[in-house]
């Protein structure tokens, strides 16, 4: 089985009962033992589980039930993804032992959709980071070039979908955690309209941001992820009632008579070998049939600054849970105070100290208003400005990253340098609105470049039209050793 092989191709093949979905699943586990030790994309894998699930796709296949439109597809999950039983960590020593009492929603669907899970991946601890370097458990490596980050936060997941360990991957996105691993990993990662996919089971960094999405090697096998997570879920008081929208039957209609604006504001500092694959996917949308014009959304240049006051504010809240009582990790010291703050000390990287320090300062009595309440107002501003770009045009393109993947180590002693790595991506989180980032050739280093195309709340459809439109028309990139 080539390990490019697409997951609707697998699904397709365990239903009609062609193949065996413990076949896939061997492949893949024998794909990741030759290169998981250099990569490092999981921080566990569950092979014999894995075999328990393929087994039963299997017996029902046998039985004439049909598993699900995932039937028999491997599929790893970021892990700050609940999983009952079985340990999630968020790449923390603080969550030193836990084992979920319950599962995710969203890892529920792919489950009860056929899938068969095999890992869980790492991540920047508590999902803080652009590069996966600030793992507790050490870093991922690009499967392009295991001398280069691959992005982050869930620069497992988008490593292990790249390096062929699973066809899917699940990741989760506060301020392009999906779509700049994605990028740099030559794959396809969707951050989804916030409130379409179901946070239950997400632990929580920045809850008025997070979001849950694909990975996938296709335009056509992230749609149907994203077909089996999306929907309402009473258990989630953000989640969006009502049917979600659409998006595998919209795949082939083309961008005829689209209106696309290049964002003009989101071209500054960007490396030029990037720009020109956007100026190229922009002609070729043109091309296909779409109307394209350069539109602005001026508030978009202050997305970074008001991002990291927003989600620091939010993490120093959510994470104030993680005291060493309840769960997980505990250092012993001779009152309850010393002992939380012992816990923490040693429990928490030092990216996460810096933000949860950050975020308590800026909702301190005082400077409130002058800080978090100052971020809130602009994140009010770049909802409008994109408001009044929808008015123009119905899908906007920008570059995904500034820049293809940097090595290990060069941005991590600057920490100012590796949030401009989110740049291109903050600003759909503030908004809420959806985004997705496709592959689109190399840049002259030779590494993966992503095109991002961004869609106003509910525009999935048209966003995945889109992006199989740029897909089809994607230079030809650098195979994967």
């Amino acid at each position: 089985m080539s390990s490019t092989e697409t997951a609707l191709g697998i699904a397709g093949g365990v239903r009609a009962g062609r193949r065996s979905a413990r076949d896939v699943l061997e492949e893949h586990l024998e794909r990741i033992e030759a290169r998981e030790p250099e990569l490092h994309a999981f921080n566990l894998v569950v092979a014999d589980e894995a075999r328990v699930a393929a087994d039963e796709v299997d017996r029902r296949v046998a039985a004439g039930d049909d598993p699900g439109p995932l039937a028999g597809v491997p599929i790893a999950l970021k892990d700050n993804l609940c999983t009952r039983g079985i340990p999630t960590t968020c790449s923390s020593r603080i969550l030193e032992g836990w084992r979920p009492p319950y599962t995710a929603t969203a890892v529920q669907r792919v489950v009860a959709a056929g899938a068969v899970v095999v890992g869980k991946t790492n991540l920047d601890e508590f999902a803080m980071g652009s590069s996966t370097e600030n793992s507790a458990f050490g870093p991922t490596r690009n499967p392009h070039d295991p001398t280069r980050v691959p992005g982050g936060s869930s620069g497992g997941s988008a490593a292990a979908v790249a390096a062929g360990f699973a066809p899917l991957a699940l990741g989760s996105d506060t301020g392009g955690s999906i779509r700049q691993p994605a990028a740099l990993c030559g794959v396809v990662g969707v951050k989804p309209t916030y409130g379409l996919v179901s946070r239950y089971g997400l632990v929580a960094f920045a809850s008025s941001l997070d979001q849950i999405g694909p990975f996938a090697r296709t335009v056509a096998d992230a749609a149907a992820l994203f077909e089996v997570i999306a929907g309402h879920d009473p258990r989630d008081s953000t989640s969006i009632p009502g049917p979600p929208p659409e998006v595998s039957l919209a795949l082939d209609e083309g961008v005829a008579g689209l209106r696309v604006g290049l964002l003009a504001e989101l071209r500054d500092g960007i490396a030029p070998d990037v720009l020109a694959r956007v100026d190229e996917a922009a002609t070729a949308l043109e091309a296909a049939g779409a109307t394209v014009e350069v539109v602005s959304v001026p508030a978009v240049t202050y997305g970074l600054s008001a991002y990291y006051l927003i989600a620091p504010a939010e993490a120093s809240s959510n994470l104030a849970r993680y005291d060493g009582v309840r769960y997980g990790l505990r250092v012993d010291a001779a009152d309850t105070a010393a002992m939380n703050a012992a816990t923490r000390e040693a429990g928490f990287g030092a990216e996460v100290k810096r933000r949860i320090m950050l975020g308590t300062y800026a909702l301190s009595a005082g400077y409130y208003d002058a800080y978090y309440g100052k971020a809130q107002r602009v994140r009010t501003l770049i909802t409008r400005d994109f408001a009044r770009a929808y008015e123009q045009v119905d899908l906007l393109v920008s570059p995904a990253t500034p820049t293809t993947a940097f090595p290990l180590g060069e941005k991590t002693s600057d920490p100012l340098s590796m949030y401009l790595s989110d740049v291109c991506t903050i600003p759909t989180n503030l908004a809420g609105h959806a985004a997705v980032s496709v592959p689109f050739g190399t840049g002259t280093d030779g590494l993966p470049v992503g095109v991002q195309l961004l869609a106003p709340a509910m525009g999935e459809a048209r966003m995945f039209r889109a992006a199989a439109v740029l897909e089809a028309a994607a230079p030809a990139g650098e195979e994967l050793r």
